[in-house]
């Protein structure tokens, strides 16, 4: 099997904004006072994943649950266990379940692109009694280990779930309910930034993250249209 480079699939927009993401978070890891490398390593396999999973590629998925293990370790440190919680009891599995289902559901024989797909009544019906379900649940869980922030924490869980179902069902959606998770936690981390400082690489890391998920919401959508098409001729 040949092994291909990832990166030069990319398109001239596609790995600038990967570069500039990847610069933005480690400038200011080095402006920063404490240097914590845990933040910084999680912030730049963060917007690594992302600029894949853009591109509907499986490697974003495998890279996800990566990011989803060293966030968790983060949001540990700062004792944000909303976050780590969610992304070790959910983020992380989902993530692994995309990997699969990804797998199985390929836009094409051979080739990297996952075939993107449509909501159905049924899907929303159920995404959304679940996500009522896993948040009301998880506010008592978090109010017990005294989470700070409670309430936008809990707000976390809940677009954090959205995107997760989304994306496991391949729908472009995934990345409208992404963005606004970023905006949950540039708030939390800025936030966990007025007390330390070395946390400032997670606020550029959500950032970047915000500006990766518009485009992944603008690059699924087109992506779709174009495989519609297709599938038509």
């Amino acid at each position: 099997m040949k092994l291909t480079n990832p990166f030069r699939t990319l398109t001239r927009f596609e790995l600038t904004l990967w570069a500039v993401s990847a610069a933005v978070v480690t400038v200011s890891f080095l402006l920063g006072g404490e240097r914590d490398f845990l933040t910084l390593t999680a912030s730049l396999i963060g917007v690594t994943a992302l600029i894949f999973v853009a591109k509907g590629y499986v490697l974003g998925q495998a890279l996800t649950v990566v990011f989803s293990l060293v966030y968790a370790l983060v949001s540990l440190k700062f004792r944000y266990y909303g976050e780590m919680i969610t992304y070790l009891g959910m983020t992380a599995p989902i993530a692994l379940m995309s990997v699969i289902s990804w797998l199985k559901h390929p836009y094409s024989k051979g080739k990297p692109e996952v075939k993107a797909a449509r909501m159905t009544a049924a899907k929303t019906a159920a995404m959304l009694v679940l996500a009522a379900a896993v948040t009301f649940a998880f506010y008592f869980i978090l109010g017990y280990f005294g989470t700070p922030n409670l309430a936008v924490s809990t707000f976390s869980v809940a677009t954090s779930f959205i995107a997760s179902f989304l994306m496991l069902y391949r729908i472009p959606a995934y990345a409208l309910a992404y963005a606004a998770n970023d905006v949950v936690l540039i708030v939390l981390w800025v936030l966990a930034s007025m007390e330390d400082t070395s946390y400032i690489p997670m606020v550029m890391c959500f950032l970047m993250f915000l500006c990766n998920d518009i485009y992944g919401f603008y690059s699924w959508i087109k992506m779709r249209r174009r495989q519609e098409s297709r599938s038509r001729t």
